[in-house]
């Protein structure tokens, strides 16, 4: 069973109602539990109505949040020649091919995502066991394997974040930090869900999003009508 520190129970107790509210009202109180001294992420996880053991029902994909997730993100990229030479003006963090490729195989982990030109896959490709549990395997389906890489750098850098379903059908994304504002917060919240739903699988039948549920770092979770 989870320990809960007597904050969080203390905070727990507040939640008004076990049912879905709105979102502007689960914003409301999400932002009183801003009691710890530092800036908490503010998280949306969601239940689909998917199965995640077949392959044309699993989600996956990126969207870019309007006001950013206030954080820096390190975005590494596998590139080169050119191509290199534009990702390190748009800023990417890390460029490299085989280097990279052999750094991370080395236990190099120091990025938040991971980008690659085409016609870098077989260098990125054997490190689908490493890169892939975290969540940081390079995908077009997700718009992190891309022509276009001066492009993606500077829309994950500016705050684009990437999602994918777990094993049991919950999709659960960073939207921003508690210090933002109720407005910012909704604006960024509302955009990903509506990017949620657009990216339905064809295949998935019934009810689509199940449950919303908003949270922070120390927070308990808040459902929302989905």
């Amino acid at each position: 069973m989870a320990f809960h520190s007597k904050r969080y129970r203390g905070l727990h107790e507040k939640v008004k109602t076990k049912d879905p509210v709105s979102l502007t009202d689960a914003i409301k109180q999400l932002k009183a539990f801003n009691t710890t001294k530092f800036d908490q992420t503010v998280e949306v996880s969601t239940n689909l109505g998917i199965d995640p053991r077949q392959s044309d029902q699993n989600v996956r994909g990126s969207v870019g949040l309007p006001n950013g997730i206030g954080k820096s993100v390190r975005v590494a990229v596998f590139a080169q020649g050119e191509n290199a030479e534009k990702a390190t003006a748009a800023g990417a963090d890390i460029v490299g091919g085989d280097d990279l490729a052999q750094r991370i195989k080395g236990g190099f982990m120091d990025f938040d995502v991971a980008l690659a030109t085409p016609d870098m896959m077989g260098v990125v490709g054997p490190l689908g066991r490493v890169l892939g549990p975290r969540g940081l395997m390079p995908s077009p389906r997700a718009g992190t394997v891309t022509t276009d890489i001066a492009t993606a750098v500077r829309e994950f850098k500016a705050g684009k974040i990437e999602f994918r379903n777990d094993k049991g059908g919950n999709v659960a994304a960073p939207v921003g930090k508690l210090s933002f504002s109720e407005a910012q917060l909704q604006e960024n919240i509302t955009t990903f869900l509506n990017h949620l739903k657009s990216v339905k699988p064809a295949a998935a039948k019934g009810t689509y999003i199940r449950s919303v549920t908003i949270s922070a770092t120390m927070s308990p979770g808040i459902r929302v009508l989905a």
